[in-house]
């Protein structure tokens, strides 16, 4: 091989180095190749089809599309090897059940770092607490009953701010970034900073028992005493919309993390779908004979939990709104949370106990357990941590749920470490991206469509507009010829062989199809024959 002629642009690096220094071609030239299984993991959307009309432009268009969503699935496959952490889950000894080990025993056994995350608020004078962590999970925000508020860096456990609000709070909920809260406090929704000034007061948004937070719609929806749904626009400042429900209290309020649809329960024991889109519910399914107590969506927006009051836990597909799984517990979950790898944690009075794999296999037994040292008022796991946050009575509790948490995290998305100057460049890029309320549906991939009915009724109002149709093939000319080849008889000649074309293509497709069809005609003989042939043990009685 005479190494002068090689393309360099076309070899690695390696290749080249191999061929000058020591003589050899690289055994594994190019790139090395990825499995499919894992390009289809990152598969995001089906290729387009092109349409039938000459548009090369939207042609274009689309090859370079598919060739980027392509690239993209490729390099993310390839970087999935990089990722350092892994999922695991706690196993226990040979006839041992994992649930009976105490959080004592594991913070004893893992390391120091990971036994720090296991802890104890002891504050019983404003209990109980409600509970959340921010969006990357660095940051724990904290809600008593009795106005105590408080966020804290609970890794570092520094306290960032604490208030007492000097009247009920309902619910507690993280914005768009640690920067802000929400407080849905006795008569009115107040904003506060991380250092507990209070930024706004908004008394449209009154008796809020339940807050949910649309991180890429910058949405804060609350559910009212009073039966109403309200969505605020946290990046300006303005209402929405506001939906009168007609089913009396709310105060079960969960969100679809997929789709960004919200999930009410009520007292005559449904749960109902809401879009800030429309006036009336989604959806509307009967899931108890009691009254709801709680709902909760998985990650993916596939499966949801309830809880009712005919002590009941089922598990519902969300994409057929069909039961899946069924459980009876003695005293029913008064609150439930999903995990981002599918962990779900149920309270029963002060028992919190942690189940696995409940929409795959029935479950039996829980995975965990714990008792709190008071009645359970809020749960929620942390995000990118193996740790269930739980507010009691009696204050706060950190427990560590081997095989909770995503243990790798997207640090353009939600990075943990990100410093002040990450966290002020993704907010500005975030509200530049910011996803409009219109946009808020029940299959999201319908964005992606083109409505042809719409288009083709554009179409003709054009056609009727303009008196002639713009898309239609034009009428062949034949071009003028020299040295006698645009006689009369040739020009016709001409056309005759395009006006032909057009029906070579029709007789060919329909050509093709009676061959498809002929083939499956034939398989179907086939198989009737292979059955006709098998003998059965009935055969006896036949006459």
């Amino acid at each position: 091989m005479n190494c002068t002629e090689t393309n360099y642009s076309t070899q690695s690096y390696l290749s080249c180095f191999l061929c000058i220094y020591i003589g050899k071609t690289d055994p594994f030239p190019g790139p090395a190749p990825v499995p499919v299984d894992r390009v289809q993991k990152f598969k995001r959307k089906d290729k387009i089809e092109k349409p039938h009309f000459k548009q090369y432009k939207l042609n274009d268009l689309i090859v370079h599309s598919e060739e980027a969503s392509e690239l993209a699935q490729k390099q993310a496959a390839r970087f999935d090897l990089l990722l350092p952490e892994d999922a695991g889950f706690l196993e226990g000894d040979e006839g041992e059940d994992t649930c009976t080990v105490s959080q004592q025993d594991i913070a004893e056994a893992v390391d120091i770092t990971s036994a720090t995350k296991y802890f104890n608020l002891k504050l019983p004078q404003f209990g109980p607490y409600r509970v959340d962590y921010s969006k990357n999970g660095r940051h724990l925000l904290l809600g008593g009953r009795r106005g105590h508020v408080a966020c804290i860096d609970w890794q570092s456990k520094q306290l960032m701010c604490e208030i007492n609000v000097m009247e009920s709070v309902n619910d507690v909920k993280w914005l768009h970034s640690e920067a802000m809260y929400a407080v849905a406090q006795k008569k009115w929704l107040y904003i506060y900073d991380s250092n507990g000034i209070e930024l706004h007061c908004i008394r449209k948004f009154n008796d809020v028992l339940r807050m949910q937070f649309l991180p890429y719609h910058f949405l804060l929806a609350t559910a009212s005493a009073t039966g109403f749904l309200q969505y605020l626009d946290v990046s300006v400042g303005k209402e929405v919309t506001a939906i009168c429900t007609k089913t009396g209290r709310l105060d079960v309020m969960c969100q679809n993390p997929h789709n960004a649809i919200i999930h009410l329960g009520h007292p005559n024991g449904t749960v109902t779908l809401w879009s800030p889109n429309q006036k009336e519910a989604l959806v509307k399914m009967l899931c108890h004979q009691g009254g709801v107590r709680s709902v909760a969506v998985d990650k993916t927006g596939t499966y949801m939990v309830t809880s009712g009051m005919d002590k009941k836990m089922k598990v519902y597909d969300v994409r057929s709104f069909r039961p899946l799984k069924s459980y009876f517990l003695p005293a029913g979950a008064s609150c439930l949370s999903l995990s981002q790898r599918g962990l779900l944690s149920a309270a029963t009075a002060d028992i919190v106990q942690v189940y696995r794999d409940v929409w795959s296999t029935p479950v039996t037994k829980p995975y965990m357990a714990h008792r709190a040292q008071g009645a359970v008022w809020g749960l929620h796991f942390c995000p990118f941590e193996d740790v269930l946050g739980v507010g009691h009575g009696q204050g706060f509790s950190s427990m560590l749920i081997p095989g909770a948490g995503e243990p790798n995290f997207d640090g353009l998305d939600a990075n943990p470490f990100r410093s002040t100057k990450q966290r002020q460049e993704w907010e500005v890029k975030a509200l530049l991206e910011k996803v409009q309320p219109e946009l808020i549906s029940l299959d999201p991939t319908e964005l992606g469509y083109v409505d042809r009915a719409t288009l083709e009724q554009r179409h003709q109002d054009r056609v009727q507009a303009l008196g002639f149709d713009p898309l239609a093939k034009e009428k062949f000319v034949p071009k003028f010829k020299k040295k006698g080849r645009s006689t009369a008889g040739a020009v016709e000649r001409r056309k005759k062989k395009v006006a032909h074309e057009d029906q070579r293509d029709v007789i060919r497709k329909t050509v093709e199809e009676k061959v498809k069809m002929e083939q499956a005609k034939k398989a179907m003989e086939k198989k009737t024959a292979a059955r006709a042939d098998q003998k059965s043990a009935l055969d006896r009685f036949k006459k």
